[in-house]
């Protein structure tokens, strides 16, 4: 196996520049707004929570060489595959449906930014749609004519521009450092009893992606990584990749504490260029709108090339029943050119266009709340599948680890309970 720079670190950008997308960028620039940067530690708690279960599922898939749902089909039986299916559905059309319209409210931005004709003649939830629609058939272009390798290199491109314009913007923007420090490091909800409870846990869902942290390993098969003596490289890979989501988080946020923001997308990619012009001019404007359309439309991209791996690793499981090793030798459950896969890579793209006639405000903060609820069903789902020795051997759960996933199934316990029953 190659070991150079960006084989080390590939699969790794890949994760930061999936899950630094939509969900950052609008729910850390929403929940800045309302809350500032007393927040900023949901944003580092999120990332770890989310580099300790893709560092287990790593684990599982390296030890057994199995991925996550064929352990799950194998071990934990059916039902439980058929629990998450709805789920998956459901949060499909939610994610797809909040790239869909990011990246139609950012093009429109920059549009309306160049003051062109073509933007001052579009209304703002027209212009949405159909910008919307032309990136989401953009991205199934893409994938479909060039395949990983293009895919690699494009979302290297996309996460080296927009973490260098973003976290240069927050730079250029930040308050008071020590105000900065205290959020990170004192865990405090302003507005508890209000809204600021629901927008934290929504930064918590929203950092680092949620059901993609399962496509980390369909792209470390891509790269050839098998065996535990890999574990250590994506380890590093890790690492580096959720370190460059916090660090992008935390700009969103103080990014977004610094902007009255409105309650529409257009609003919210406006109210933030318009913070940048006043401290950089027109040029800063426009780069952090750069930046934000190479974040969402790279995240609007990973998404639609790595969800339908799932897909097709489902339908061969659940649905043709193929779990044996005899039956999984005569399968490529994460082939690009199968029909499951492709099949489901057409209705990623499509299907979630019927969301752009939802309030992109509403359906962000929808979609982070519906992916956060899937952090303590991996967890609880870890602790079964890498609690036994005979299944995974030495890469079996260190009890730091199995410390970490419980904290995370009693903290989400605790957050359900509150929502649910106290409010209620």
């Amino acid at each position: 196996m190659r070991l150079g720079f960006f084989r080390i670190l590939g699969p790794g950008i890949l994760v930061a520049a999936t899950g630094v997308g939509a969900g950052d960028l609008a729910t850390a620039g929403f929940a800045g707004s309302q809350l500032g940067t007393a927040v900023l530690w949901a944003v580092l708690v999120g990332a770890f929570l989310k580099f300790v279960l893709t560092e287990g599922l790593t684990r599982w898939q390296l030890a057994t060489g199995l991925t996550l749902l064929e352990g799950t089909a194998l071990k934990s039986g059916r039902f439980v595959g058929w629990l998450f299916f709805p789920y998956f559905l459901l949060w499909t059309f939610f994610v797809g449906s909040a790239l869909i319209s990011a990246c139609g409210v950012t093009l429109y931005a920059i549009l309306a930014a160049s003051h062109s004709s073509l933007a001052t003649s579009l209304d703002p939830n027209t212009a949405k749609v159909i910008f919307g629609i032309i990136s989401s058939l953009a991205g199934l272009s893409l994938i479909l004519l060039g395949g990983f390798p293009l895919f690699e290199k494009i979302m290297g491109v996309c996460i080296g521009i927009m973490f260098f314009t973003v976290v240069a913007s927050a730079l250029v923007l930040m308050p008071d450092p020590l105000e900065i420090l205290k959020g990170m490091t004192i865990p405090h909800i302003p507005d508890f009893s209000g809204s600021g409870l629901s927008w934290t846990i929504a930064l918590m869902g929203g950092v680092g992606g949620t059901v993609t942290i399962l496509c980390y390993g369909y792209w470390i098969t891509e790269v050839g990584r098998t065996g535990r003596d890999s574990l250590k490289i994506c380890r590093i890979d890790l690492a580096t990749g959720y370190g460059t989501i916090a660090i992008f988080g935390m700009a969103l946020v103080i990014i977004g504490s610094t902007a009255n923001i409105e309650g529409s997308g257009v609003g919210l990619i406006v109210s933030l260029a318009d913070s940048l012009q006043s401290s950089l001019g027109q040029t800063g404007r426009w780069l952090f709108l750069i930046g934000a359309f190479g974040a969402v439309f790279s995240s609007l991209l990973g998404v639609w090339q790595a969800v339908p791996y799932l897909f097709a690793d489902f339908w061969y499981l659940f649905l043709k029943k193929s779990t044996s090793p005899a039956q999984k030798k005569s399968r490529d459950p994460i082939h690009s050119r199968s029909l499951p896969y492709r099949s489901y890579l057409f209705a990623i793209a499509i299907v979630p266009m019927l969301g752009l006639i939802v309030q992109f405000k509403e359906i962000q903060k929808i979609y982070a709340i519906f992916g956060a609820a899937f952090i303590p069903m991996l967890a609880a789902l870890l602790l079964l599948l890498n609690g036994r020795r005979k299944w995974v051997g030495t890469s079996i759960n260190r009890p730091s680890t199995v410390l970490a996933l419980v904290i995370i199934l009693l903290f989400f316990g605790w957050i359900a309970w509150r929502v649910w029953f106290i409010r209620n």
